[in-house]
């Protein structure tokens, strides 16, 4: 089956249960580690990291996080090792997060992606791997890239 993990606070909520439905009507097995009523929120900063965690352990491939803008959760979710949080407001952004940066997680802004909109950029996101659609010189490139940025990670988190 496949699985994604998906998250909100109270400013994404109303998005997020838009592209959990779309989720579910795909076949995937959606866990919600984020805001599950408007009445009782959760704040961006306590679900980033309950989302970032289950990428970063393996548990998911990818995930999903919304906030007021997308950029909280993009922000919070990357101080994780090997988690690659973009914050996307289109098709061709989420496409692009994950054909030229491998992005694990999407993050979007509930007060600026429509339902509709939301739902076509999990599409795209889902559906796109690694330099999809790209040049040969570009893949190459984007391949060396990636092998570049892990070397900075590493210097990071294995001091």
């Amino acid at each position: 089956m496949k699985k994604i993990v998906i998250g909100s606070d109270k400013s994404g909520f109303t998005l997020k249960e838009a592209v959990k439905a779309h989720l579910t009507e795909l076949g995937y097995e959606v866990e919600d580690c984020g805001t599950q009523s408007i009445d009782a929120p959760k704040p961006y900063y306590l679900v980033a990291p309950v989302l970032a965690k289950k990428i970063q352990s393996g548990e998911y491939k990818r995930g999903v996080l919304i906030c007021g803008t997308g950029a909280g959760m993009a922000v919070v979710a990357n101080k994780y090792e090997g988690v690659y949080a973009v914050a996307c407001e289109s098709v061709y952004s989420a496409e692009k997060c994950r054909a030229i940066n491998d992005a694990n997680i999407m993050t979007m802004g509930g007060w600026i992606v429509a339902p509709e909109l939301g739902i076509a950029m999990i599409d795209k996101f889902i559906s796109t791997d690694f330099t999809d659609n790209l040049e040969e010189w570009r893949k190459d490139f984007l391949k060396n890239a990636k092998l570049e940025v892990a070397k900075i990670e590493k210097g990071i988190y294995n001091k």
